[in-house]
């Protein structure tokens, strides 16, 4: 659950950046928002891992 927290934490930040970069053509903001998405790429995996790795204990 502590992931997931992160996750929401994570998507949330990066809000402000990506209406800088569609909202004024903020180049820099965009780059901000992609370093953040690959963030939340990986963090997303993990929590894939963790939720299989619980479900599959069950059995």
């Amino acid at each position: 659950m502590e992931n997931y927290v992160k996750l929401k934490e994570l998507v949330a930040s990066i809000e402000a950046d990506a209406d800088k970069f569609f909202n004024n053509g903020n180049s820099a903001a965009g780059t901000r928002v992609r370093k953040g998405l690959q963030e939340i790429k990986t963090l997303a995996q993990e929590i894939r891992n963790e939720v299989t790795a619980k479900k599959n204990s069950g059995k």
